[in-house]
């Protein structure tokens, strides 16, 4: 996956800007990929850990030899060079002031060998991302963290990542294959190439000789291989995995496992291939509340002996923190927490009759426990959910919580079993100590692997020295205990100056020894992992101003990344509340430069650029939308005139829709060329947010909405989304500027037409002047949409009659429109919108519908795209069922993600959407399919521009499969 590439004669950068930028771009094929901007470094310089940097140069890689070339071109200008993948690290690892390289936009491909048992991955996958190619095999990546839906292979294996289940045995060390690693010298190497070691030892022959020493070092020392191995039998990712010097030989084998926890210092991984283990898809899950920790830990070898694969620690902080959650239950909720422990254990096989056999066996030691609301075990998939939830929501609860300008940081430490329990409560004695009164403690108790949360504030000399009078407190009762002072999220710059203690000074000389063998120039990423200033761990700590109570809570985590549709194009949600955070530290130190600039750019690169989704909210562990928080800026810059101009124009809607028809319908009857350069010109006065840039793909105007009609017996009311008649669906161009015909044509008509088939009787009400409001509230017109809300409640709530009958959409992001309605009405009127139910047409479809009709003639194969509403919704399943109605396979791509079509983002902003579904168009593109279906008809505009191929309304591929069948259903 790498193509040869000069590296560049070593210049010096010089101070200014554009000096480094030249040498850089020199390094890369596609120079735009190369940024000193502020705006987008200070973007780029957050991540999830407590430290930040300022980068002076921020570069997408897109091959391991331009990865070489960079590292010889931050050589060459003396700066350090840090390499960021998903930035969900949580030790400072991911950051650095000289060279950023990003290795993750570029860095997605996958393949799957031996039928899932081996896989080939870049670093920029997510574990989830990973894990989903995987599926289809019954198979997953051994490590399982909870991070997995945001961190990346790259920290997967820079990180040497574990999780809840995998203990040391499945870890990212264990379970890796072989590696293509890229060393700072720009050496190449794949350690599963049969010359690897001839290949190190030609190309780096100091290297190849030096790694056989330090091997035979540890080796032949007693000590040393002693503490090696009683630290590597715990989960432990605290400095080198010196473990390699025991568990291999071969310096390339060496090399490979070394790089496995290096966190970037050593080398940069390309690829890896892994070896994968089978998913479990049988479980049962129970909560075990036990008088305390004593007690709990002392159950946890009866437990994994009768076969529990999970065992996951609550202190009696996280329980009171639980009992808050409303999904709680009426046992923890009732329970008055003292001292008490829980432990959340999960049995797994890979059969329902496995399970039986285990859990049954597994009863006895069960009911020997000390057990105060009981020992039942669910399989109840959602039940299950819920008492995990429990668990993974302690984050959630104490990260939301948190006094604003605080941070939340979580650390981990394992220690040996048996000392736990007397961990735990030394752990607990220091929050008491140290004023951390909402720490609490959280964890893998099987693998002695605990977590702790606090709170901390870095802003004033006091509290920074509070946080370091409890660091070295806490390494004083973990060394004391035997234990490692990081048993998953890597050592970083937090605990860099602790090495040393923990593995004493003939170790620390080999990782030292080790280090400069690799990069003797010390250019990738100095002071993460090794570092000998003791106070190193309290420098450049993250300032966290508060901007917005909305955003306010945010952690910087980056979860919201992966499902961010702008993250390859402008920024995303954790960059636009961090440079939130940079507008107000800017403006606090009266750098009005500054300021400004990061000002500037903030209009287009988050609030314009944003699709608004709202996709982020579902991945936040602190419920952030920031789709919403962009939409409130875009109000807030609309002048009382541009508000005003809103209100009219929703007032007049009917007549709006037909002029769009027509300004459509007028469009395409010029030539294309001159339709272009003329909203060309009228966009580069000024226009970008309401003059579409024009394409030929853009449709032409749709025909009319359904008539109004009220039939007896009506099952439902139809509100046929306006979008429909703003644009003639795919399959059709329509009769001329005013659209087709007098029936309703695409979703509109194919859903009359399937409930006309089913002989399911619905009313249509009069819906000229109607919408949802999705418009208004996008743009932040807010006059605008009380207007339409106001109207829209008043003809649904005399239609339904009175909240009777459900009210059906045919467009999904309508459907969801229409659900968030109350927001745009006064407190008087909630109680009347409350009683009103929203349905989506798919999902009325695959329930109330196909039971009726007859089974269509099937397709062989279909690619489907769910939209972002439909995740809203959480209907993705009824638009499948659908799908599943009309074609005998049906392919959601692995890569899919939200179109950032988002009604019109995608007209005026094109780059969005074209950033947004590169890679799911590449893979849809990568066979034929007899259809292509979605559910939104921008969303199908947006992905038949970006495929090439027609994308539909599923009910329409529905409908006409039964008219081509001939057949009546009822």
């Amino acid at each position: 996956m790498s193509r040869p590439h000069s590296v560049p004669t070593p210049v010096t950068a010089g101070e200014h800007p554009s000096d480094l930028a030249a040498l850089l771009r020199a390094c890369v094929d596609d120079p735009r990929r190369v940024t000193t901007d502020l705006p987008r470094r200070v973007a780029a310089a957050h991540d999830a850990s407590p430290y930040l940097f300022a980068p002076r140069a921020v570069v997408r890689a897109a091959s391991a030899s331009e990865v070489g070339a960079l590292m010889a071109g931050a050589r060459a200008a003396g700066l350090p060079l840090t390499l960021r993948s998903g930035g969900t690290s949580l030790a400072g690892q991911a950051g650095g002031d000289g060279v950023l390289v990003d290795v993750r936009t570029h860095w997605r491909e996958a393949e799957v060998l031996d039928d899932g048992h081996r896989v080939r991955l870049q670093p920029g996958l997510t574990v989830r991302q990973a894990n989903a190619r995987l599926a289809r095999y019954g198979r997953r990546l051994g490590p399982d963290p909870a991070s997995e839906s945001a961190c990346t292979i790259g920290g997967l294996v820079a990180n040497n990542s574990s999780g809840m289940n995998c203990g040391t045995q499945d870890n990212a060390y264990r379970t890796m294959e072989s590696l293509q690693f890229v060393l700072p010298s720009g050496t190449v190497i794949d350690s599963g190439a049969a010359d690897a070691d001839e290949r190190l030892r030609a190309k780096e022959p100091e290297l190849h000789a030096g790694l056989v020493r330090l091997r035979d070092r540890v080796r032949s020392s007693a000590p040393a291989r002693a503490t090696v191995e009683r630290l590597f039998a715990m989960k432990n990712t605290m400095g080198y995995g010196l473990n390699s010097f025991l568990d291999h030989t071969t310096p390339a084998d060496l090399l490979a496992h070394l790089m496995i926890g290096s966190e970037g210092t050593l080398g940069f991984v390309g690829e890896a291939v892994f070896r994968t283990v089978p998913v479990l898809p049988h479980a049962a899950t129970g909560l075990l509340i036990l008088p305390g920790l004593a007690e709990a830990t002392d159950a946890l070898p009866a437990l994994l002996a009768a076969g529990a694969r999970t065992a996951e620690l609550l202190d009696a902080s996280s329980l009171r923190v639980a009992q808050l959650d409303p999904g709680s239950g009426t046992a923890l909720r009732g329970l008055r927490v003292e001292h008490h422990a829980a432990l959340l254990v999960e049995f797994a096989e890979d059969t329902a009759e496995r399970l039986e056999e285990v859990a049954a066996a597994a009863r006895p030691v069960l009911e020997r426990l000390p057990a105060v609301t009981g020992t039942a075990l669910t399989r109840d998939a959602r039940e299950r959910a819920r008492l995990w939830h429990l668990r993974k929501g302690l984050y959630t609860a104490v990260a939301g919580a948190r006094r604003p300008g605080t941070t939340a940081l979580l650390e981990d430490i394992a220690v040996p079993m048996d000392r736990l329990t007397r961990t735990c409560e030394g752990l607990i004695g220091l929050f008491d100590r140290h004023g951390y009164e909402d720490a609490v403690i959280f964890g893998h108790a099987r693998d002695g692997n605990v977590h702790f949360m606090l709170t901390q504030d870095f802003d004033s000399p006091a509290e920074t020295d509070r946080y370091a009078r409890f660091t070295d407190d806490m390494v004083d009762l973990v060394l004391a205990a035997g234990g490692t002072l990081k048993a998953e999220h890597g050592t970083g710059r937090a605990m860099a100056p602790f090495v040393r203690r923990q593995y004493g000074d003939e170790l620390y000389d080999v990782m030292r020894e080790l280090k400069r063998l690799c990069d003797p120039a010390g250019v990738l990423n100095p002071g993460v992992l090794l570092d000998e200033d003791p106070s190193a761990h309290l420098r450049h700590l993250k300032s966290v101003p508060p901007v917005d109570p909305a955003v306010d809570a945010c952690v910087e985590c980056g979860y919201c990344e992966p499902v961010c549709p702008t993250a390859d194009v402008t920024t995303t949600p954790r960059q636009r509340i961090a440079l939130q955070r940079e507008i107000a530290l800017a403006a606090a130190a009266g750098d009005d430069d500054r300021r400004r600039e990061l000002e500037d750019d903030y209009a287009y690169a988050a609030v314009d650029s944003c699709a608004a989704d709202s996709l982020c909210v579902t991945a936040c562990p602190v419920t952030i939308d920031t789709g919403a928080v962009m939409k409130r800026l875009r109000g807030e810059r609309h002048s009382p005139l541009a508000q005003h101009a809103g209100r009219v124009t929703a007032e007049h809607w009917a007549t709006a829709v037909k002029g769009v028809r027509i300004g459509l319908g007028a469009a395409h009857a010029l030539p294309a060329p001159l339709t272009g350069a003329a909203t060309r010109v009228i966009r580069r006065l000024g226009a970008t947010e309401l003059v579409p840039a024009w394409s030929k793909d853009v449709p032409r105007g749709g025909g009319p909405r359904p008539a109004a009609r009220q039939v007896p017996a009506a099952q439902a009311v139809f509100f046929a989304a306006c979008i429909g008649s703003v644009f003639a669906p795919e399959d059709t161009g329509g009769s001329g500027p005013g659209g087709s015909g007098e029936r309703p044509s695409g979703a509109a008509g194919a859903f009359l037409r399937l409930c006309d088939r089913a002989g399911v009787a619905v009313d249509v009400p009069e819906l000229a002047g109607l919408c949802c409001g999705t418009p208004w509230q996008s743009k932040g017109y807010t006059e605008g949409h009380r207007a339409m809300a106001a109207r829209t409640l008043d003809v649904l709530w005399e239609a339904s009659d009175h909240g009777r009958l459900p009210v059906v959409c045919d467009a999904s992001s309508c459907t969801h429109g229409l659900d968030q309605l109350a927001a745009a009405l006064p407190e008087a009127d909630r109680d009347r919108y409350s009683g009103l139910r929203f349905v989506d047409s798919v999902t009325f479809a695959a329930r109330t519908l196909l039971p009726l009709l007859p089974e269509a003639p099937r397709l062989d194969s279909l690619a489907l795209h769910p939209t972002c509403s439909t995740v809203h919704l959480d209907i993705t399943g009824d638009l499948r069922t659908v799908a599943e109605a009309v074609a005998g396979e049906v392919t959601v791509p692995d890569s899919w993600g939200c179109c950032a079509f988002a009604g019109d983002r995608g007209l005026l902003h094109p780059e969005v959407t074209a950033g947004a579904t590169a890679a799911q168009a590449a893979e849809v593109n990568e066979r034929e399919h007899d259809a292509y279906a979605s559910c939104n008809r921008t969303c199908e505009m947006g992905m038949t521009r970006a495929t090439g191929r027609p994308y539909r309304h599923v009910l329409e591929l529905l409908a006409d499969a039964l008219d081509r069948s001939g057949t009546s259903g009822g």
